[in-house]
């Protein structure tokens, strides 16, 4: 059986990608041998194959919210699994919308679907997945794996939901979330606290090259955690690891891991990793 690890497929925060840099969030947790994919952002399909994952193994999917850095590549991992060889069905669980998204995509691609059932012989995909639109408390408790929601705040995006998974070691996912201390309690005692970190002094430089303006600042302050914070919320909840996720800015060159070990340690000093694609966390064998 392969050890339970996390690896980060995509780091960034928000959906533009530029030269060289990260990609926009994605992880995928080995828990029980399982593999389980948490967010779809765009590059989530070729970081998760990367990084060693047989397409035709995955069965579980957790999406936390539906901004696009989340699921813009949902549809198209699901898609080439399936042409990959997956035949086993295939779970998606996320927030109200979901079904929708799924359905948009099935539609969009009914063309390719059709025909490669018709003159490839395939299982139909719809036939294969399966949404589960799920809330707060316990989503899934089965085979040793035990998942819990909570839901956060990411305003004005009302159903974003941190993720508990425990299965022996134990991991929490922030999603996108402004400081929310009840978070604290929901990651008491985790192995790992992957949450998501800004840096303020970053975010001029990052509005001032989009297309938002101010919306977007506004944005970013009033619906993101600092580092600071993160560092906060895993001292409070007792966690034995923090590893900084979805970052933002993170592909800035005037911004490295300095800057962020700076930020964290004001409000943490456990065991700390900066997020960046490819990174694996070995976790706790219990």
């Amino acid at each position: 059986m392969e050890h339970d690890r996390l690896i980060l497929l995509g780091t960034k925060g928000g959906p533009a990608v530029r030269p060289g840099g990260p990609m926009p969030t994605a992880s995928l947790l080995w828990l029980q041998g399982k593999p389980i994919i948490v967010d779809c952002g765009l590059g989530v399909t070729r970081s998760a194959v990367n990084a060693g994952l047989d397409l035709r193994r995955l069965s579980l999917i957790f999406i936390t919210h539906l901004h696009s850095d989340h699921v813009l590549e949902l549809g198209a991992l699901v898609h080439t699994a399936w042409t990959t060889g997956l035949k086993e069905q295939l779970t998606i669980y996320g927030p109200a919308g979901t079904q929708a998204l799924w359905d948009g995509f099935l539609a969009s691609l009914a063309f390719d679907c059709d025909i490669r059932v018709r003159d490839e012989g395939r299982i139909p995909l719809v036939d294969l997945v399966q949404i589960i639109e799920y809330g707060p408390g316990i989503v899934l408790d089965e085979g040793g794996i035990r998942i819990s929601a909570l839901r956060v705040e990411h305003p004005p995006v009302t159903d974003c939901f941190a993720l508990r998974f425990e299965a022996g070691p134990s991991v929490v996912f922030s999603a996108d979330t402004r400081f929310f201390p009840p978070l604290a309690d929901f990651a008491r005692g985790a192995d790992v606290l992957v949450h998501e970190a800004l840096l303020p002094a970053g975010v001029d430089a990052l509005v001032a090259r989009s297309n938002g303006g101010e919306k977007l600042r506004r944005h970013i302050n009033a619906s993101h955690s600092t580092a600071a914070e993160a560092g906060l919320i895993a001292t409070k909840a007792g966690v034995g690891r923090l590893v900084l996720h979805h970052l933002v800015p993170a592909d800035d060159t005037a911004f490295g891991p300095t800057d962020w070990h700076e930020a964290v340690r004001k409000s943490w000093q456990g065991d700390l990793d900066i997020g960046h694609d490819g990174l694996v966390i070995a976790l706790p064998q219990r």
